[in-house]
Protein backbone atom coordinates (compact mmCIF):
# COMPACT_ATOMS: atom_id res chain seq x y z
CA UNK A 1 0.00 0.00 0.00
CA UNK A 2 1.41 3.40 -0.99
CA UNK A 3 1.02 6.56 1.06
CA UNK A 4 -1.67 7.96 -1.24
CA UNK A 5 -5.36 7.33 -0.61
CA UNK A 6 -6.19 8.65 -4.07
CA UNK A 7 -4.12 9.51 -7.11
CA UNK A 8 -5.38 11.11 -10.32
CA UNK A 9 -3.26 11.15 -13.47
CA UNK A 10 -4.20 13.10 -16.62
CA UNK A 11 -7.90 12.66 -15.86
CA UNK A 12 -10.03 13.98 -18.70
CA UNK A 13 -13.76 13.98 -19.30
CA UNK A 14 -15.31 15.25 -22.52
CA UNK A 15 -19.07 15.51 -22.98
CA UNK A 16 -20.14 15.39 -26.62
CA UNK A 17 -23.34 16.91 -27.98
CA UNK A 18 -24.44 14.75 -30.90
CA UNK A 19 -26.98 17.34 -32.11
CA UNK A 20 -24.67 20.35 -32.29
CA UNK A 21 -21.50 18.38 -32.90
CA UNK A 22 -19.77 20.40 -30.18
CA UNK A 23 -17.97 18.99 -27.16
CA UNK A 24 -17.38 20.26 -23.64
CA UNK A 25 -14.22 19.36 -21.74
CA UNK A 26 -15.42 19.12 -18.14
CA UNK A 27 -12.04 17.88 -16.85
CA UNK A 28 -8.75 18.68 -18.54
CA UNK A 29 -5.84 16.37 -17.65
CA UNK A 30 -6.16 16.69 -13.87
CA UNK A 31 -3.19 15.53 -11.81
CA UNK A 32 -3.16 15.38 -8.01
CA UNK A 33 -2.86 13.03 -5.03
CA UNK A 34 -4.69 12.80 -1.72
CA UNK A 35 -2.55 11.52 1.15
CA UNK A 36 -3.77 8.90 3.56
CA UNK A 37 -5.26 10.40 6.72
CA UNK A 38 -5.54 13.99 5.54
CA UNK A 39 -8.51 16.32 5.08
CA UNK A 40 -8.31 17.36 1.44
CA UNK A 41 -10.36 20.23 0.03
CA UNK A 42 -11.58 20.24 -3.58
CA UNK A 43 -12.78 23.73 -4.40
CA UNK A 44 -13.99 25.52 -7.48
CA UNK A 45 -16.81 27.72 -8.80
CA UNK A 46 -20.00 26.26 -10.23
CA UNK A 47 -19.22 24.38 -13.43
CA UNK A 48 -15.57 23.86 -12.47
CA UNK A 49 -15.78 20.06 -12.77
CA UNK A 50 -16.08 19.00 -9.12
CA UNK A 51 -19.34 17.10 -9.60
CA UNK A 52 -17.99 15.37 -12.71
CA UNK A 53 -14.93 14.22 -10.78
CA UNK A 54 -17.00 12.88 -7.87
CA UNK A 55 -19.34 11.13 -10.31
CA UNK A 56 -16.36 9.39 -11.92
CA UNK A 57 -15.15 8.37 -8.48
CA UNK A 58 -18.60 7.04 -7.60
CA UNK A 59 -18.93 5.09 -10.83
CA UNK A 60 -21.89 7.01 -12.30
CA UNK A 61 -19.84 8.79 -15.00
CA UNK A 62 -17.26 7.16 -17.27
CA UNK A 63 -14.03 9.10 -17.76
CA UNK A 64 -12.73 9.83 -21.27
CA UNK A 65 -9.08 9.18 -20.45
CA UNK A 66 -6.52 9.20 -17.66
CA UNK A 67 -5.97 7.07 -14.57
CA UNK A 68 -7.61 7.02 -11.16
CA UNK A 69 -6.16 4.93 -8.34
CA UNK A 70 -8.08 4.59 -5.07
CA UNK A 71 -6.51 2.92 -2.03
CA UNK A 72 -4.23 0.95 -4.30
CA UNK A 73 -6.95 -0.11 -6.76
CA UNK A 74 -7.12 1.00 -10.40
CA UNK A 75 -10.54 2.34 -11.38
CA UNK A 76 -10.45 0.56 -14.77
CA UNK A 77 -9.19 -2.79 -13.50
CA UNK A 78 -10.87 -2.96 -10.07
CA UNK A 79 -14.02 -0.78 -10.14
CA UNK A 80 -15.78 -2.75 -7.39
CA UNK A 81 -12.82 -2.44 -5.01
CA UNK A 82 -12.64 1.28 -5.77
CA UNK A 83 -16.30 1.77 -4.88
CA UNK A 84 -15.83 -0.31 -1.75
CA UNK A 85 -12.97 1.99 -0.70
CA UNK A 86 -15.02 5.18 -0.93
CA UNK A 87 -18.08 6.43 0.94
CA UNK A 88 -19.75 9.39 -0.76
CA UNK A 89 -22.02 11.75 1.16
CA UNK A 90 -24.16 13.59 -1.44
CA UNK A 91 -25.36 17.19 -1.39
CA UNK A 92 -29.02 16.24 -1.55
CA UNK A 93 -30.78 14.85 1.51
CA UNK A 94 -32.39 11.77 -0.04
CA UNK A 95 -33.76 9.48 2.65
CA UNK A 96 -36.80 7.21 2.83
CA UNK A 97 -39.14 9.12 5.15
CA UNK A 98 -40.73 5.98 6.62
CA UNK A 99 -37.48 4.13 7.44
CA UNK A 100 -35.67 4.56 10.73
CA UNK A 101 -31.91 5.26 10.82
CA UNK A 102 -31.29 1.67 11.92
CA UNK A 103 -33.36 0.27 9.04
CA UNK A 104 -31.65 2.53 6.52
CA UNK A 105 -28.18 1.49 7.66
CA UNK A 106 -29.09 -2.20 7.62
CA UNK A 107 -30.54 -1.82 4.13
CA UNK A 108 -27.41 -0.02 2.92
CA UNK A 109 -25.19 -2.70 4.46
CA UNK A 110 -27.24 -5.35 2.66
CA UNK A 111 -26.73 -3.57 -0.65
CA UNK A 112 -22.99 -3.81 -0.04
CA UNK A 113 -23.34 -7.53 0.68
CA UNK A 114 -22.31 -7.23 4.31
CA UNK A 115 -23.51 -10.20 6.39
CA UNK A 116 -25.64 -9.37 9.43
CA UNK A 117 -22.99 -10.66 11.83
CA UNK A 118 -20.42 -8.29 10.31
CA UNK A 119 -22.51 -5.11 10.41
CA UNK A 120 -21.54 -2.29 12.78
CA UNK A 121 -24.85 -0.42 12.73
CA UNK A 122 -24.88 0.41 16.46
CA UNK A 123 -21.31 1.69 16.39
CA UNK A 124 -21.99 3.94 13.40
CA UNK A 125 -25.13 5.34 15.02
CA UNK A 126 -23.06 6.15 18.10
CA UNK A 127 -20.30 7.79 16.03
CA UNK A 128 -22.77 10.17 14.37
CA UNK A 129 -24.69 10.72 17.66
CA UNK A 130 -27.95 9.17 16.43
CA UNK A 131 -28.20 6.21 18.82
CA UNK A 132 -31.13 7.88 20.61
CA UNK A 133 -32.97 8.27 17.29
CA UNK A 134 -32.13 4.81 15.96
CA UNK A 135 -35.76 3.72 15.70
CA UNK A 136 -37.43 7.05 14.85
CA UNK A 137 -38.88 7.80 11.44
CA UNK A 138 -36.35 9.63 9.26
CA UNK A 139 -38.99 12.24 8.42
CA UNK A 140 -38.99 13.29 12.09
CA UNK A 141 -35.24 14.00 12.20
CA UNK A 142 -33.90 17.55 12.18
CA UNK A 143 -31.87 18.85 9.25
CA UNK A 144 -28.59 18.27 11.07
CA UNK A 145 -29.58 14.74 12.04
CA UNK A 146 -30.45 13.93 8.43
CA UNK A 147 -27.01 15.17 7.35
CA UNK A 148 -25.36 12.96 9.97
CA UNK A 149 -27.48 10.03 8.80
CA UNK A 150 -26.14 10.54 5.26
CA UNK A 151 -22.61 10.28 6.68
CA UNK A 152 -23.64 7.13 8.54
CA UNK A 153 -24.98 5.56 5.32
CA UNK A 154 -21.66 6.25 3.60
CA UNK A 155 -19.82 4.50 6.44
CA UNK A 156 -21.65 1.15 6.58
CA UNK A 157 -18.99 -0.64 4.52
CA UNK A 158 -16.20 0.98 6.57
CA UNK A 159 -14.48 2.77 3.67
CA UNK A 160 -11.05 4.27 4.32
CA UNK A 161 -12.03 7.37 2.28
CA UNK A 162 -15.06 9.55 2.97
CA UNK A 163 -16.14 12.11 0.35
CA UNK A 164 -18.29 14.99 1.63
CA UNK A 165 -20.00 16.89 -1.19
CA UNK A 166 -21.24 20.24 0.17
CA UNK A 167 -22.19 18.58 3.50
CA UNK A 168 -23.30 21.76 5.29
CA UNK A 169 -25.36 23.38 2.52
CA UNK A 170 -28.49 24.84 4.10
CA UNK A 171 -27.47 23.84 7.64
CA UNK A 172 -27.46 26.45 10.42
CA UNK A 173 -24.26 27.44 12.22
CA UNK A 174 -24.75 25.28 15.32
CA UNK A 175 -25.53 22.14 13.33
CA UNK A 176 -22.65 22.90 10.98
CA UNK A 177 -20.24 23.03 13.93
CA UNK A 178 -21.60 19.75 15.29
CA UNK A 179 -21.17 18.14 11.90
CA UNK A 180 -17.55 19.26 11.68
CA UNK A 181 -16.86 17.84 15.12
CA UNK A 182 -18.11 14.47 13.83
CA UNK A 183 -15.87 14.76 10.77
CA UNK A 184 -12.82 15.65 12.89
CA UNK A 185 -13.41 12.60 15.07
CA UNK A 186 -13.61 10.36 12.00
CA UNK A 187 -10.38 11.86 10.69
CA UNK A 188 -8.67 11.20 14.05
CA UNK A 189 -9.68 7.56 13.65
CA UNK A 190 -7.71 7.45 10.39
CA UNK A 191 -10.44 8.11 7.82
CA UNK A 192 -9.22 10.16 4.85
CA UNK A 193 -11.65 13.02 4.13
CA UNK A 194 -12.23 14.66 0.73
CA UNK A 195 -14.34 17.79 1.07
CA UNK A 196 -16.10 20.06 -1.41
CA UNK A 197 -17.71 23.20 -0.05
CA UNK A 198 -18.74 26.71 -1.06
CA UNK A 199 -18.10 27.92 2.50
CA UNK A 200 -14.46 28.83 2.02
CA UNK A 201 -13.94 29.59 5.71
CA UNK A 202 -14.79 25.93 6.39
CA UNK A 203 -12.13 24.75 3.98
CA UNK A 204 -9.64 27.13 5.56
CA UNK A 205 -10.35 25.75 9.04
CA UNK A 206 -10.72 22.06 8.16
CA UNK A 207 -8.36 21.17 5.30
CA UNK A 208 -4.71 20.18 5.42
CA UNK A 209 -4.32 20.74 1.68
CA UNK A 210 -6.56 22.26 -0.96
CA UNK A 211 -6.92 21.83 -4.73
CA UNK A 212 -8.71 24.57 -6.65
CA UNK A 213 -10.09 23.72 -10.08
CA UNK A 214 -11.63 26.08 -12.63
CA UNK A 215 -13.19 25.11 -15.96
CA UNK A 216 -11.80 21.60 -15.60
CA UNK A 217 -8.23 22.75 -14.95
CA UNK A 218 -6.21 22.49 -11.75
CA UNK A 219 -5.22 26.09 -10.92
CA UNK A 220 -3.75 25.53 -7.44
CA UNK A 221 -2.71 22.69 -5.16
CA UNK A 222 -0.95 23.38 -1.89
CA UNK A 223 -1.26 23.37 1.87
CA UNK A 224 -3.86 25.78 3.23
CA UNK A 225 -1.07 27.75 4.90
CA UNK A 226 0.89 28.18 1.66
CA UNK A 227 -2.20 29.20 -0.29
CA UNK A 228 -2.89 31.92 2.25
CA UNK A 229 0.67 33.17 1.85
CA UNK A 230 -0.15 33.98 -1.78
CA UNK A 231 -2.19 36.94 -0.65
CA UNK A 232 0.18 39.88 -0.67
CA UNK A 233 -2.15 42.64 0.49
CA UNK A 234 -2.46 43.53 4.16
CA UNK A 235 -5.26 45.71 5.51
CA UNK A 236 -5.06 47.72 8.73
CA UNK A 237 -7.91 49.63 10.34
CA UNK A 238 -6.90 52.48 12.65
CA UNK A 239 -8.98 54.25 15.24
CA UNK A 240 -7.53 57.74 15.60
CA UNK A 241 -8.27 60.63 17.94
CA UNK A 242 -9.31 63.09 15.26
CA UNK A 243 -8.55 63.60 11.60
CA UNK A 244 -9.90 65.92 8.96
CA UNK A 245 -11.85 64.21 6.18
CA UNK A 246 -9.84 66.38 3.77
CA UNK A 247 -6.44 65.32 5.16
CA UNK A 248 -4.04 64.41 2.34
CA UNK A 249 -1.99 61.35 3.38
CA UNK A 250 0.67 60.22 0.93
CA UNK A 251 3.24 57.42 1.22
CA UNK A 252 4.80 55.37 -1.55
CA UNK A 253 2.97 52.05 -2.18
CA UNK A 254 0.44 52.82 0.59
CA UNK A 255 -3.28 53.43 0.10
CA UNK A 256 -4.91 55.56 2.81
CA UNK A 257 -8.70 55.77 3.05
CA UNK A 258 -10.23 58.13 5.62
CA UNK A 259 -13.62 56.64 6.51
CA UNK A 260 -14.51 59.10 9.26
CA UNK A 261 -12.88 61.61 11.60
CA UNK A 262 -11.90 58.67 13.83
CA UNK A 263 -11.20 55.93 11.28
CA UNK A 264 -8.50 55.27 8.67
CA UNK A 265 -8.19 52.19 6.48
CA UNK A 266 -4.70 51.36 5.19
CA UNK A 267 -3.76 48.76 2.57
CA UNK A 268 -0.28 47.83 1.40
CA UNK A 269 1.79 44.86 0.22
CA UNK A 270 2.94 42.75 3.17
CA UNK A 271 6.63 42.68 2.30
CA UNK A 272 6.99 46.24 1.03
CA UNK A 273 7.58 47.92 4.41
CA UNK A 274 7.19 47.68 8.17
CA UNK A 275 4.11 49.09 9.90
CA UNK A 276 6.42 51.09 12.14
CA UNK A 277 7.21 53.33 9.16
CA UNK A 278 3.50 54.04 8.70
CA UNK A 279 3.09 54.78 12.42
CA UNK A 280 6.03 57.20 12.30
CA UNK A 281 4.53 58.97 9.28
CA UNK A 282 1.18 59.41 11.01
CA UNK A 283 2.89 60.64 14.19
CA UNK A 284 4.81 63.23 12.16
CA UNK A 285 1.46 64.44 10.83
CA UNK A 286 0.07 64.78 14.38
CA UNK A 287 -2.36 61.88 13.97
CA UNK A 288 -2.73 60.00 17.25
CA UNK A 289 -3.48 56.26 16.94
CA UNK A 290 -5.86 54.95 19.64
CA UNK A 291 -6.51 51.41 18.40
CA UNK A 292 -5.30 49.04 15.64
CA UNK A 293 -6.93 46.04 14.01
CA UNK A 294 -5.44 44.06 11.13
CA UNK A 295 -6.98 41.88 8.44
CA UNK A 296 -4.94 39.31 6.55
CA UNK A 297 -6.30 37.83 3.36
CA UNK A 298 -8.35 34.65 3.69
CA UNK A 299 -9.01 31.70 1.40
CA UNK A 300 -11.77 33.62 -0.35
CA UNK A 301 -9.20 36.15 -1.54
CA UNK A 302 -7.02 33.34 -2.90
CA UNK A 303 -10.03 31.76 -4.60
CA UNK A 304 -11.07 35.00 -6.29
CA UNK A 305 -7.49 35.74 -7.32
CA UNK A 306 -7.04 32.35 -8.98
CA UNK A 307 -10.47 31.84 -10.56
CA UNK A 308 -11.54 35.46 -11.17
CA UNK A 309 -14.93 34.52 -9.67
Amino acid sequence: MNKFALSVENLTKIYSNTKSGKSNKALNELNFEVRQGEVFGLLGPNGAGKTTFLSILGGTVVKTSGKVNVWGFDLDKNPRQVRASVGIVPQEVNLDAFFSPRQLLDLQAGLYGIAKKDRITNLILKIVALENKANAYSRNLSGGMKRRLLIAKAMVHQPPILVLDEPTAGVDVELRNNLWENVKELNKEGVTIILTTHYLIEAQQMCDRIAIIDKGNLVALDTTENLLKRIKTKKINLKVKNISLNENLLMKDINFKINSKNSIEITYEKNSLDFGEIANYLNQNNIKIEDISTEDGDLEDVFVQLTKH
